[in-house]
């Protein structure tokens, strides 16, 4: 049984590492624009372009924040 309740607990631990990393606003933003693409999608407007350009920013945004000389 323990070996069970091990695996429920490290699941959720090893995905939030996983998605959430140590940049957590890269997250947020992947997720803003899966929503943001779901609307547009839903109201019948093409949005496949809008995910590479979030995910361009975001990673834009975060090597600048984390990597910028102080």
């Amino acid at each position: 049984m323990a070996r069970i309740w091990s695996w429920i607990i490290a699941v959720p631990r090893f995905l939030y590492a996983f998605i959430v990393g140590d940049d957590w606003t890269v997250a947020v933003a992947v997720v803003a624009g899966l929503v943001v693409t779901a609307i547009l999608n839903a109201n019948h407007i093409v949005a496949w372009w809008l995910m590479p350009i979030v995910a361009i920013v975001a990673t834009g945004f975060s090597i600048q924040r984390n990597y910028a000389p102080r």
